[in-house]
């Protein structure tokens, strides 16, 4: 988890934002109030989020899928570069991280946009499929509980269209997949997976090394 891309010195970081990024004043809100939070590192970069928005903005997406909302920074920084009729159907279990976020999609006026669904993510996937609305979703992006990023990954390869991208956060685990003598179970969660994407057919991959890692899977 990492609220900024790892790997970076201060120096070059600082020049890499400063050439960069353009973060609408909503977001830094949203970002500086999840930075009061115990578990804000879990907040993805800023960085990430515009990187997600601009391949948003480039698909011409319109209807996007999201697995893990915590404050909501990734789901509104989608939300705002969709078009009006755009949808997010997003899936999370905590109320308390996303009546944050909910406040904040309020302010920024996009809270139309957004379906959140507070109930196991898989639940909410599995009932998305059997409502027949496989195939039908330009995008998503999983940030979840590390332990069911294969099942997620394998709802959203249903639910996702022909032409359509997956977005995985959290691929280098803070660095912890490249150190073979750390073997807890979500590392080896996140390494297995890593192994079997790069394996997978059904998908053209590119693993970005911005935020934690992010690795984009373009279904064939």
């Amino acid at each position: 988890m990492s609220h900024q891309t790892i790997g970076f010195d201060p120096k070059l970081y600082e020049y890499f934002q400063s050439n960069s990024l353009r973060e609408p004043e909503i977001l830094v809100q949203l970002r500086q109030e999840t930075a009061k939070h115990p578990m804000g590192i879990m907040q993805i970069s800023p960085e990430q989020g515009q990187f997600m928005a601009l391949l948003v903005q480039l698909m011409g997406a319109k209807k996007t899928l999201e697995i893990g909302v915590f404050t909501g920074y990734s789901t509104l920084a989608v939300a705002l570069a969709l078009p009006a009729d755009g949808k997010i159907i997003a899936c999370d279990i905590d109320e308390e991280y996303t009546a944050i976020a909910r406040s904040f999609w309020q302010k920024a006026g996009v809270a139309n946009k957004i379906d959140l669904h507070i109930a196991p993510a898989l639940e909410t996937l599995d009932k998305l499929i059997n409502q027949g609305q496989a195939n039908t979703f330009d995008f998503a992006f999983i940030d979840a509980d590390k332990s069911n990023y294969d099942n997620y990954y394998e709802r959203a390869i249903k639910l996702v269209r022909s032409g359509g991208l997956i977005a995985i956060d959290n691929v280098f685990w803070g660095g912890k997949v490249a150190d073979r003598n750390i073997q807890d179970n979500r590392t080896k969660a996140i390494r297995d997976f890593n192994q079997k994407l790069h394996r997978d057919e059904r998908v053209t991959i590119s693993l970005v090394p911005i935020g934690d890692g992010l690795t984009l899977a373009l279904k064939t």
